[in-house]
């Protein structure tokens, strides 16, 4: 497992750890407890995300999106654009490409450091459901921008308290069993909003979520009238731009387009997986630090 290569790439702050995966170093059994331990700062190199590029039969490759607790991701806006330019980096795709995520075949075109990505189309779409939070009925915006989301409207985003909002909200019964993405938006001008989101899978907040911003830009249009395109302002203070067009009862033709960043390359060295091995021996670690524990006296 060592020796592997990969890129440390970022789009609008959410940072993620590209691996060539076409000759499959990385088999799916190993894939949560890879992400896990890579992901982890301070411990491993760090990121929001893994993703793994694989073959496929019907695109020019097929990626695992995995967050940092090693659960997979049906999509990840900021992730495919980093993934689209990675792809054409390493000769596998031209300036145009299709790829396989669990959320459907993307779209993505590229311009210089620049990627456009056509999302799947917003699906369960509900601006008016009510949850019940701190003993009062709330109406929060919800809706599958290929993951779920749920977008509250403030008056200033930079006041709110998410880390206790965040998770409030993220595994409210409601959500249940897979729980939701948490977002906060602010209208700043008649063209943008500011948004803050906490994701589930990071159990934090991020600098940026793609996904998220198509939420944020569909509840703009519907809350504050936005026209196509909407700007995004996320909290790493990058901008994305977020385009669809509008149905009777819906959206259609959406898409997001941002940085794709290469912060560096680099292969992996055997000391960046041995939290792995703790993982993989979990009777084996608590063996050792019942050895090593202090002697009652």
């Amino acid at each position: 497992m060592n020796n592997i290569e990969f890129y440390k790439m970022s789009g609008s702050g959410n940072d993620f750890i590209l691996i060539d995966n076409r000759h499959n170093q990385i088999g799916a059994c190993l894939r949560p407890a890879f992400a896990k331990t890579i992901c982890q700062r301070a411990m491993s190199v760090g990121a929001d995300g893994l993703i793994i590029i694989e073959k496929s039969t019907v695109a020019d490759f097929k990626w695992h999106f995995l967050n940092t607790d090693g659960s997979e991701a049906d999509m990840c806006g900021n992730g495919a654009r980093c993934a689209a330019r990675f792809a054409y980096l390493i000769g596998l795709a031209g300036l145009e490409m299709t790829f396989e995520t669990n959320a459907g075949l993307i779209r993505a075109e590229m311009d210089g450091e620049q990627v456009k990505i056509q999302m799947t189309d917003p699906s369960d779409i509900s601006m008016d459901e009510t949850i019940n939070l701190f003993d009062r009925v709330e109406s929060i915006p919800c809706m599958n921008t290929g993951v779920p989301h749920a977008v509250v409207v403030v008056s200033d985003v930079n006041t709110v308290a998410i880390e206790s909002m965040g998770p409030l909200i993220r595994y409210h019964k409601q959500y249940t069993p897979g729980g939701i993405n948490a977002n906060f938006i602010q209208q700043c001008d008649k063209k943008t909003v500011a948004i803050r989101t906490y994701e589930r899978g990071v159990e934090a907040e991020t600098l940026a979520c793609g996904t998220g911003a198509v939420a944020g830009a569909i509840t703009a249009s519907r809350v504050f009238g936005f026209k196509s395109p909407v700007r995004v302002m996320t909290r790493s203070g990058l901008t994305l731009e977020v385009s669809f067009t509008k149905k009777v009862k819906g959206f259609k033709n959406v898409f997001l387009k941002g940085d794709a960043r290469v912060i560096y390359r680099a292969r992996l060295e055997k000391d960046a997986l041995l939290m792995m091995d703790d993982m993989e021996n979990p009777s084996s670690n608590k063996m050792m630090s019942q050895q090593s524990a202090p002697i009652a006296t």
